[in-house]
């Protein structure tokens, strides 16, 4: 049996989505004292040659929040900017995960948008990989941040940036509206299981408006039940039924939320494994995860990791990321398992 089909077991797990977790890797640090973290900052950066392990040693063992003090005390003390110092003083995935970590959660959510949106092409799968594994507050503050940043709305540019049934998906999710009620009614999810059913598997053709509209507004414990009822209808998964009825990017978004309604941390360790797969390493992946994830379920993601793919985050990390980079990763990843 696939990880993502036993579905009982799900009713009454908490859910990421919808709880703000606190399994992260990454707390506040006790005794904080931004000032120290300031000349130290300030010496790894103006010395000769960087300090790269003083970089490393304060921006992967703070808070997000203890950062942003950081930051602000850094640009008091020295009249720049810490990022652009970083920016200045180190190259590569090490500068874009220093970077990262000294950026606010919601701006970092929001450039990343931005950089899946701009140039040639869209890159889907990261609109698709935020968007299917945020919580509403957390859609609603990256919403904010990108008007705050471009002075337009995202669902603006959305709408010339992304098009079809992919795009419609994302434009609903993006407004952040999923209900957030913890009640189960057990008829309405056997009546959505009916109409999904009587949308995909039996009718000729699909009618992808019934799933968008189900999948992205219902409750999580809603969804839960619905993919239960779902299963006893069809002898299928919703899943194996949008596997087999859907195409493209379409496709990947709906499995997506389908995965993250029943463990966002499954599916992050996912794209974790195939961000390190094969041939060459998406960076990229690896450090928007561990970034976006260190102070809420990290510590879930490298446990759903090992029971997927039998070795830990850790030594995966070892092996496929090197240098400085590695050092910092391994840092934010907290341990092996």
């Amino acid at each position: 049996m696939s990880v993502w089909d036993d579905l009982e077991l799900l009713l009454d797990d908490p859910s990421s989505l919808t709880v703000t977790s606190n399994r992260g890797t990454v707390k506040d640090k006790a005794g904080f004292k931004a000032e120290e973290d300031v000349e130290t900052l300030k010496n790894a950066i103006e010395g000769i040659g960087t300090s790269e392990d003083k970089l490393i040693e304060v921006l992967t063992q703070r808070s997000n929040a203890q950062r942003q003090v950081i930051a602000n005390a850094y640009l008091k003390a020295t009249g720049r900017a810490l990022v652009a110092d970083l920016e200045g003083d180190t190259h590569g995935d090490f500068e874009e995960l220093l970077v990262a970590l000294a950026t606010p959660a919601d701006v970092y959510d929001c450039r990343e948008i931005i950089k899946a949106t701009q140039g040639a092409g869209t890159t889907e799968s990261i609109l698709t990989e935020i968007f299917a594994s945020r919580s509403n507050r957390q859609i609603k503050a990256l919403v904010e941040a990108y008007l705050a940043e471009t002075g337009r709305s995202l669902t603006h540019d959305f709408t010339s940036e992304v098009s079809g049934e992919y795009g419609k998906t994302l434009l609903v999710l993006a407004e952040g509206k999923r209900d957030e009620s913890t009640s189960v009614d057990v008829a309405k999810a056997k009546e959505d299981a009916k109409a999904l059913y009587e949308a995909g598997e039996n009718k000729w053709g699909t009618d992808e408006a019934k799933f968008i509209d189900i999948l992205c507004h219902r409750s999580v414990p809603q969804l839960r039940q619905t993919l239960v009822e779902y299963k006893s209808i069809s002898n299928k998964t919703l899943q194996e039924s949008i596997e087999s009825e859907m195409s493209g990017d379409l496709k990947k978004l709906l499995v997506a939320i389908v995965k993250c309604v029943k463990s966002v941390p499954t599916y992050l360790a996912e794209r974790l494994f195939k961000a390190m797969k094969g041939a060459g390493t998406t960076e990229s992946t690896l450090t928007r995860i561990l970034v976006s994830r260190s102070e809420t379920d990290l510590l879930d993601i490298r446990t759903e990791y090992k029971k997927l793919f039998g070795c830990s985050l850790f030594s995966q990390l070892e092996s496929e990321v090197s240098g400085n980079y590695a050092e910092a990763l391994k840092l934010l990843c907290g341990g092996d398992d």
